[in-house]
């Protein structure tokens, strides 16, 4: 009876948080950490084999509860379906910034795209988003049929169809793994990750659903289809892509040609509607551009930026972003060629150690990046992205802001609490009892 009281009482606070405003930090952070230690009291409450049924329903109730209402922590999703809308209208979102598209149809009575263009927070840069990110959003923007709200709805519904079928490749690498099932709690009743996805519609969800069926078709040796899953990842969000030294020195990938032929050619499949026009000359020039202008929750970055500041008197960031993103590159190809997995099992730990080491040399670093390595982790023995999941709620605080001004306080303890997480899983590994075992 606890149990299901637990439940309740966490949709009761998810309901109330999906309708706070960002600028309510401190009634943001309250409800954030109930609803996270409920989510962990369960999880220790629970035997080591779950109910499937119960909690794959719980979990269903816990995202209703914020269905109904509008994104509050981000507004990302404006330019989802104004990209999609200009699809709709056999228009190219790569050959105009939103700004352009306007100015040059100043009669325009589309009132749709007008009520989108002023809630744009890009109205200025070509779209970032991948083909296939592209598709989705012209499916939510069919949806709405002219009403934004129809807009959030359709994307939500896909949004949560992809949450099941994390639940479900989740649930069925646990058991390969030979993990406790009610790991999968972590995940299913993660107030971030409810957030994130459900609640301000970001699709790095759909990116985790494709990586866990990749993993789970090289466990079965279908390698083909293996490949392709992982292109769709690429072709959702380009970070994927940054895999490449770990499938390499993964001896089941690397001699496999069909597995790299499935890879490339869903790749080409979903990019190569951006030579259509030129298109991918301002889809690299916005990424070069994001690259290099803007910081948000950085941590290494913030250190070597307080340098730069000493050294020259300016913000160095184009010449820190270009030397973080070398010193990634190399970090990524020497540890997987150091740790080179020979099992599914040590491919996982390597892709996680991936993601930290590009995550905590990054710029910036939204709340939602840390979603697909989360969701990996859970397969390994670390707990340090967890943690994160946790300790991202203090990157919320900015969010309140006009000016999205970050507190240092905040950022610190932040960034104490993961760091603290990445001593006890990468160098005391064996004397602190894990969370998850």
């Amino acid at each position: 009876m606890l149990k299901y009281l637990l439940v309740l009482l966490m949709a009761g606070l998810l309901f109330v948080l999906a309708q706070t405003p960002r600028f309510e930090f401190g009634l943001t952070f309250g409800l954030f950490g109930l609803i996270f230690s409920g989510m962990v009291l369960l999880f220790f409450l629970s035997e080591h084999r779950i109910n499937r049924t119960k909690i794959f329903w719980a979990g269903i109730l816990l995202r209703l509860a914020v269905f109904a209402f509008a994104p509050q922590w981000s507004d990302d999703v404006y330019r989802f379906l104004w990209d999609g809308e200009l699809l709709t209208v056999r228009e190219n979102p790569y050959l105009q910034t939103p700004r352009e598209y306007q100015e040059a149809q100043p009669d325009s009575d589309n009132s749709y795209l007008n009520s989108l263009f002023d809630k744009l927070n890009s109205p200025d840069y070509y779209s970032v988003y991948p083909p296939l990110n592209q598709a989705v959003f012209t499916i939510g923007a069919v949806a709405s049929n002219g009403s934004i709200w129809n807009g959030f709805f359709a994307l939500r519904l896909m949004l949560i169809l992809g949450e099941i079928a994390v639940f479900y490749l989740l649930w069925k690498l646990l058991e390969l793994f030979q993990k406790p099932s009610k790991i999968i709690l972590l995940y299913w009743f993660n107030p971030l990750i409810i957030l994130e996805i459900t609640g301000n519609l970001h699709f790095e969800g759909l990116v985790l659903v494709f990586l866990l069926a990749s993993l789970l078709a090289l466990q079965k040796r279908k390698n083909w289809l293996s490949g392709g899953f992982w292109g769709l990842a690429i072709s959702m969000k380009l970070l994927p892509l940054m895999l490449v030294p770990a499938f390499l020195f993964f001896a089941e990938a690397r001699k496999n040609l069909t597995f790299w032929i499935a890879s490339f050619f869903s790749v080409i499949l979903c990019f190569v509607w951006l030579y259509w026009d030129d298109s991918y000359l301002n889809f690299f020039q916005s990424i070069r551009l994001y690259q290099g202008k803007f910081e948000f929750n950085g941590s290494v970055y913030y250190l070597l930026r307080e340098v730069g500041f000493w050294i020259k008197g300016y913000n160095t960031i184009e010449t820190l972003t270009k030397i973080l993103s070398g010193a990634t590159l190399l970090a990524i190809v020497f540890f997987s060629w150091k740790m080179k997995p020979k099992s599914l099992f040590e491919l996982v730990d390597l892709l996680v150690l991936i993601y930290l080491i590009y995550l905590i040399l990054q710029p910036v670093v939204h709340p939602w990046y840390i979603i697909p390595a989360f969701g990996l982790s859970l397969l390994t023995h670390r707990n340090t992205f967890l943690i994160w999941t946790f300790a991202v709620i203090f990157s919320y605080q900015a969010y309140g802001n006009t000016d999205f001004k970050e507190s240092p306080i905040f950022l610190f303890t932040e960034y104490f609490l993961v760091f603290a997480a990445i001593f006890f899983d990468y160098f005391r590994p064996y004397r602190i009892p894990n969370f998850k075992s």
